[in-house]
């Protein structure tokens, strides 16, 4: 069956699962049904345009997951539906948790975000870095660094991965260009940033993520190296071929040094990740940063720099917060950050004034501007289904 065909018979049976939501909320969503049957129109809109073979999607209001949805398939050789357990690689929507991981450091005291960061490397330096004119913590933090560079991604069965992070930042970390010349999106500086956090904490940093941020958020389907339980969920990353114009499979690749974002996750997990962010840094009552210190990272940075972030999404509030981006809205205050590598691409937005957010998982290659606008369109209809009063609700549903 042609691969369209097959894909809008995929989304016409699409899996959906309603959940349950209660209590009093900024925005209270009414009538999760009718929300649902909205937005699924513009999934299965979005997934033709971009060419997606499968995509997972939550919504989530305050605390908890109102809805989620599971469409197109996840292997299209062995036509495996996509669910909400579907593993999919989350790419640099990773690089916000590797921040909070930094920032509770310096929460701890361990440095600020305006000192010099070659005052805390014992081990290596900064190459071609001006002493009269250093990196700071938060250059790091929003892509004004001037570090340049690629994170290093590899087949997923080669032997010459994962370095050490010193051992690559020795060799590789280098200036390109002064700090706060430009906006330039630096895996490099977050590979620095996991060094960091490594030293600071004086605990490896993959085992340091999994105890502070993994655990306590539950994501229990999110890892560096998946499981054998994940791998057996795992989706295939798909590529479209320049002649064929048919969804050909990609090489699976892996990370030649972690903290950039080949991170692997379900977008159950991605949801809990969304909710601890719109609830000021707390989690079924666990607190994982102080709310000041994310109200930071939610606020731009640096003014003068023009927005253009990730091409269409983004208007002329728009610019980098510590790390996610941030944007004004309809009078709202929003975040949100992208993740891509070859046949994966996901998004997370989240409105914080109304406490409402959107999570997309996908094996779609580059699929960035059919998902931001999908994501805009789910926030819109949040709102348009929402009311201020306190609202109580079960939905159920199943294939339909």
């Amino acid at each position: 069956m042609h691969l369209v065909l097959r894909l809008w018979f995929s989304l016409l049976n699409a899996a959906v699962v309603l959940g349950v939501f209660s209590g009093t909320v900024t925005a209270q969503i009414n009538d999760v049904k009718n929300l649902a049957a909205d937005l699924e129109l513009e999934i299965r809109r979005a997934m033709v345009e971009g060419n997606i073979p499968s995509a997972t999607v939550a919504l989530v209001s305050a605390d908890k997951v109102i809805w989620t949805g599971s469409y197109g398939e996840s292997n299209l050789w062995s036509r495996t539906p996509a669910t909400t357990n579907t593993v999919y690689l989350i790419g640099s929507t990773f690089k916000t948790m590797s921040t909070v991981a930094l920032l509770q450091q310096m929460e701890k005291g361990k440095f600020k975000l305006d000192d010099r960061v070659s005052d805390y490397l014992t081990e290596f330096k900064i190459q071609n870095e001006d002493p009269k004119n250093p990196i700071r913590f938060r250059h790091l933090l929003t892509h004004t660094s001037g570090l340049d560079g690629d994170f290093g991604a590899v087949p997923v069965w080669s032997n010459n991965a994962p370095r050490a992070l010193k051992e690559y930042l020795r060799t590789s970390l280098k200036v390109t260009k002064p700090p706060m010349t430009e906006v330039h999106y630096s895996n490099p500086a977050f590979t620095l940033i996991g060094y960091l956090v490594e030293k600071f904490s004086g605990v490896p940093y993959n085992q340091y993520i999994q105890e502070n941020i993994f655990k306590p958020l539950e994501m229990t389907s999110t890892a560096f190296d998946p499981t054998p339980d994940m791998d057996e969920r795992l989706s295939v990353p798909y590529i479209v071929d320049e002649k064929s114009r048919r969804q050909v499979p990609a090489v699976r690749i892996k990370a030649a040094v972690y903290p950039a974002g080949i991170v692997y996750g379900t977008i159950l997990d991605q949801s809990n990740w969304l909710i601890a962010n719109l609830n000021g840094g707390v989690f079924k009552g666990k607190r994982i940063i102080s709310e000041a210190t994310l109200d930071q990272m939610f606020t731009r940075q640096y003014k003068q720099f023009k927005p253009g972030i990730e091409g269409i999404w983004g208007n002329e509030t728009a610019g980098f917060g510590l790390t996610w981006w941030a944007q004004e809205r309809d009078g709202d205050r929003y975040f949100a950050h992208s993740g891509s590598l070859s046949g994966y691409t996901a998004f997370l937005l989240g409105n914080r004034d109304r406490k409402l957010g959107f999570a997309i998982l996908t094996n779609g290659n580059r699929a960035h501007p059919h998902l931001f606008k999908l994501a805009d369109r789910a926030i819109d209809l949040m709102k348009k289904y929402s009311v201020a009063a306190p609202v109580s609700q079960t939905i159920s549903g199943g294939n339909k």
